[in-house]
């Protein structure tokens, strides 16, 4: 196993570890609250998102990257 899929593999469970978190977050009854009330999550849990979805495509991108070169 390359370098390259040990970093993909492990920014690809980050992401999804923090995507979970995110899922929690936004389900919380606080958040449920501030969401109705403002229209959007807070910071916190928007950052958890962002994050998450980055560490997912990065990680998914290297994966694959590697898989296609052969």
């Amino acid at each position: 196993m390359s370098q390259t899929n040990i970093i993909g593999l492990v920014a690809l469970v980050l992401g999804g570890v923090l995507l979970f978190f995110a899922w929690r977050a936004s389900n919380a009854p606080v958040e449920q609250i501030s969401e109705a009330l403002t229209g959007r999550y807070t910071d916190n849990t928007m950052w958890l998102m962002l994050v998450g979805v980055a560490g997912v495509v990065i990680g998914a991108g290297l994966l694959l990257r590697d898989a296609l070169r052969g």
